[in-house]
């Protein structure tokens, strides 16, 4: 989906395909506040007019990361910037350092980076930080955020508690669910975890069969929903905290007769997870707000740069989404594009 505009570096002279996934700080800020100042317009040029700023996407490809990247394009017209998109083509920390390496060595003014590791990126973080980049952290955030001016993301908390809400709704508030967690140290993949399991002890007569882990891979979440349905034949929901969880789940449950049975919620909602809502293969997806999240950090990064205040940490909240509001404006708004 890459236009020729875009850069793709890759840690190694083999070129991989690119897959899709998707994907939180710890931050009391409310939905809709901005990282940064209010966009002056001409008041803010001077810092910031033909200045760089690069994008660091969790991973190429992706609907969500490509939503954020259309704000950021969009937000970055109003102060002057140019927008430099560089990225791995799998969420995998090993492969996000090298290309986050070639981007200092560019020397941009700010950075916007979803790191893959909440512990692996903090050195290189750190080093962009060191050369002098403004750095705002997106979608996915780090340990320590010490070097960065803000850190922008869904509360995955809360977006985990809303699923396993809807989950109990779906399933009468009674039965077996499981949990496909996407990559465990990224922070969205455990902040939603997290979210639900707190909000699922709520519920006494649902039984919590614990998580599974598919590293982001669809054949691996076809398998381990088969696993589990052949040890828990009554499982009646499965939780799948990105896409990927939820495509190979949604395969998984094909292959056993079991969709539309078995119940299921996931994160995130690109064009493959609405098709997926629309054929019934899972009832309730939560959505984030990628293009928000973007525009945000642009905002803190000009402001940075022409010396306003920031907001330390923002979250956004997440949109429930279902078949009965799919045509609503605010959901419509936010589902995930692949184009601007």
């Amino acid at each position: 989906m890459a236009r020729s505009s875009r850069k793709l570096i890759l840690p190694c002279a083999v070129l991989i395909p690119a897959i899709a996934i998707a994907g939180c700080s710890s931050s009391s800020s409310s939905q809709g506040a901005s990282a940064g100042t209010a966009n002056t317009g001409q008041s803010a040029a001077g810092g910031t007019q033909g200045k760089t700023i690069s994008f660091v996407p969790g991973v190429i490809g992706n609907a969500f990361y490509f939503s954020m990247e259309c704000s950021i394009r969009e937000e970055a017209k109003q102060f002057g910037f140019e927008i430099n998109l560089q990225g791995a083509s799998k969420f995998d920390a090993s492969l996000q350092i090298p290309v986050l390496n070639a981007v200092v060595a560019q020397n941009p003014a700010g950075l916007i980076i979803a790191p893959d590791d909440s512990k692996a990126l903090f050195g290189p973080i750190s080093n962009a930080a060191k050369a002098g980049a403004k750095v705002a952290l997106v979608d996915t955030t780090l340990a320590d955020t010490s070097s960065a001016i803000t850190s922008i993301a869904t509360d995955n908390v809360q977006g985990g508690a809303a699923a396993a809400d809807s989950l109990a709704t779906l399933i009468g508030s009674k039965g077996k669910v499981m949990v496909l967690a996407f990559q465990p140290g990224a922070a969205t993949s455990d902040d939603r975890q997290k979210g639900f399991e707190q909000e699922i002890q709520k519920y006494p007569n649902i039984d919590y069969v614990g998580p599974q882990i598919t590293n982001n891979d669809p054949a691996k979440a076809a398998s381990e929903v088969s696993a589990t349905l052949a040890a828990h034949p009554d499982l009646a929901g499965i939780y799948a905290t990105n896409d990927r969880s939820a495509e190979g789940a949604a395969t998984g449950l094909r292959n056993a007769d079991k969709a539309g049975t078995v119940k299921m919620v996931a994160f995130d909602a690109g064009p493959e997870q609405i098709q997926q809502l629309q054929q019934g293969l899972v009832q309730t997806l939560i959505a984030q707000q990628p293009r928000q999240i973007g525009a945000n950090a642009v905002d803190a990064i000009a402001a940075a740069l022409t010396g306003k205040p920031v907001q330390k940490a923002v979250t956004t909240k997440t949109i429930t989404v279902t078949k009965d509001n799919l045509g609503q404006p605010d959901v419509q708004a936010a589902l995930y594009k692949l184009s601007c």
